[in-house]
């Protein structure tokens, strides 16, 4: 797992997994380039406090080297000017987002707000063309580049309509799945990969506020909901993509939608506890069924 001379950029890296998969790129030997709308200088509309900074001090403890650049990536002429800076990629993750604070949890696409529908669309769909327009060019001047296009939910969970969220929402995360089958197609010819990646059940720094919990102590919240018990923490998805980004036959998952639970069991990678969670599998064969929550066989 060895990324020595490799260049990254992780596009929307302020927090979460993005932040997580910047960090173990580096620890892995990465350079870094970090980009999102959140920095010392102002907060984006996601209004949380994680900035790109801190993931550059996250990547520097783990010792490795990263740069933060703010850019909000539906601005074309923000991206062109980043694409400027830079000389060649290796590896971009593309986990542009912060569209959840516009979700309207169970309504009609009708009485849902238009704007905020809207809005995840652009966040979801838009920044990606947008990016990959700009930067793109510099992955394919070398073969064996990787693009990581992060989503939520696997292509077979998403094959049938999220109920209990939104139509926008539902739109804007399924468009992860035909947006690497295209962007697949079009690397090919120049060796490269792209795939759409999905976390578990995430224990994002919102997760983790949202039970009053922290990392250290999140199994406290399995009281509260017992299918948390099969939640991962964000590191887990940065170990899965370095391996995945290591692996010199990644080529073999181009075009597809993997979860972290599917690279996990693929390149033998654990989670800080030592664990293997599945989150997907398990949602599918036990929570999405109503089963008691049991996590054996599934972490």
């Amino acid at each position: 797992m060895n990324l020595s001379g490799k260049i990254a950029l992780v596009a929307g890296g302020t927090r979460g997994a993005s932040r997580a998969i910047a960090v173990e790129l580096g620890r892995a030997g990465a350079f870094v380039y970090v980009t999102g709308r959140t920095s010392g200088a102002g907060r984006s509309e996601v209004d949380r406090p994680e900035t790109i900074e801190e993931t550059v001090a996250l990547v520097e403890a783990a010792g490795g080297q990263a740069e933060a650049i703010r850019v909000d990536h539906l601005v074309p002429s923000e991206v062109a000017a980043l694409a400027s800076r830079l000389d060649h990629l290796d590896i971009l993750v593309n986990g542009l987002w912060g569209g959840d604070r516009h979700l309207e949890w169970g309504k009609p696409v009708w009485e849902h707000s238009l704007d905020a529908g809207l809005r995840m669309i652009r966040l979801a769909i838009d920044a990606h063309l947008i990016t990959s327009h700009h930067l793109l060019p510099l992955l394919i001047d070398r073969p064996g580049g990787l693009v990581v296009e992060l989503t939520d939910g696997t292509a077979s969970y998403n094959a049938k309509y999220r109920t209990g969220t939104s139509l926008p929402f539902y739109l804007a995360k399924a468009s992860a799945h035909p947006l690497a089958i295209g962007e697949a197609a079009e690397l090919a010819p120049f060796g490269g990969t792209a795939v759409a990646f999905t976390p578990g059940w995430l224990r994002s720094e919102a997760m983790l506020e949202h039970y009053g919990v922290t990392e250290a102590t999140w199994r406290d919240a399995v009281a509260k909901e017992p299918h948390f018990a099969i939640s991962e923490s964000p590191t887990f998805c940065g170990r899965t993509i370095v391996a995945l980004a290591a692996d010199p036959d990644r080529a073999r998952w181009s075009g597809q939608t993997v979860s972290s639970g599917q690279l996990a069991q693929a390149y033998a990678v654990d989670d800080v506890d030592g664990s293997r969670p599945d989150a997907w599998r398990y949602l599918v064969e036990v929570a999405d069924v109503g089963k008691p929550a049991d996590v054996s066989g599934y972490r």
